[in-house]
C-alpha cells in the first residue's frame, strides 16, 4: 500500500462516517482523500466537530507546516455547524410513501415500500439530513438524541464502524441490483431482437419498418454493454 493510500486511511478511520456530504464530496471516503492530497482543511467536517478537527489535524502535520487546528478552529460554515446528533422521524400521518428518502438515505436505514409508510430504524440512523429534501411533504424531522453532547462526544467509533459497513453494503446492493436490471434488459433485448429477425418482410417498407427495429434494439444493447 503507498504512503498516499495509508494516509487516506488514517484520515477515514478518524472521520465519523455519518456519509452525510455536509463537507462538500460524495462520502468520507472522498473528503479523506480530498485531505490527503491538500484539496480540502480538515475543518468540514460538522458531525466530528471541534474533537474531529483536533483529530485530523495531528496527522495532517506533515501537509500543513503550521499546525491546522490553531488556524481552522471551528467548523467551516458553509459546511454546517456541530451539534447534538439528531435522528430522522418520520410522521405517520404525512407520509405518502413515495419511497424518496428511502433512496437518499446512504446506510440503508429507512425500510417501506411504494405508498406504504415509511419507517426510520434509528439504531442506524446517521443523522445526515440527506433524507430531507427528497421529501415532498415535509413528513421528516430531526430530533435531538444526545441532549447537550455534541460532535464526538455524541458519537462512537462503534456507531461510525456500523455506519460504514452499511454505507459499503448499500454499495454492493445498488451495484447488484443495477447489474441484475441491466441483464434483465439485456435478455430482453435479445429476445426482442430474436423476434425481430424472424419477421419476414413483404414489401420495401417492412423491410425497412424491420431494419428500424433491428437499429433501435442494436443500440440499446450497445448501450448495456457499455456500462459494463
Amino acid at each position: 500500500m503507498s504512503q498516499a493510500n495509508k494516509l487516506v486511511d488514517q484520515l477515514e478511520d478518524i472521520l465519523p462516517q455519518t456519509q452525510c456530504t455536509k463537507c462538500g464530496y460524495p462520502d468520507c471516503r472522498g473528503y479523506a482523500e480530498a485531505m490527503a492530497s491538500g484539496e480540502a482543511l480538515p475543518n468540514r467536517c460538522p458531525p466530528g466537530g471541534i474533537e474531529g478537527i483536533e483529530r485530523l489535524s495531528k496527522v495532517l502535520i506533515l501537509i500543513y507546516p503550521q499546525d491546522a487546528f490553531e488556524l481552522h478552529p471551528t467548523i467551516d460554515p458553509e459546511c454546517g455547524v456541530e451539534r447534538p446528533r439528531p435522528v430522522a422521524f418520520i410522521d405517520p400521518q404525512k407520509c405518502i410513501g413515495c419511497t424518496l428518502c428511502i433512496q437518499a438515505c446512504p446506510v440503508d436505514a429507512i425500510v417501506g415500500a411504494s405508498k406504504q409508510m415509511h419507517v426510520v430504524l434509528t439504531e442506524w440512523c446517521t443523522g445526515c439530513d440527506l433524507c430531507i429534501p427528497p421529501c415532498p411533504v415535509d413528513c421528516i424531522s430531526m430530533i435531538n438524541v444526545t441532549g447537550d453532547k455534541t460532535g464526538w462526544d455524541a458519537w462512537s467509533p462503534d456507531l461510525a464502524d456500523i455506519a460504514r459497513k452499511r454505507y459499503h453494503e448499500r454499495d454492493i446492493r445498488l451495484d447488484r441490483e443495477q447489474k441484475d436490471n441491466d441483464d434483465r434488459l439485456a435478455k430482453k433485448a435479445a429476445a426482442k431482437l430474436q423476434s425481430v429477425n424472424s419477421e419476414s418482410p413483404q414489401s420495401e417498407e417492412e423491410f425497412k419498418e424491420q431494419e428500424r427495429k433491428r437499429a433501435i434494439i442494436a443500440a440499446a444493447i450497445a448501450r448495456a454493454q457499455e456500462k459494463k
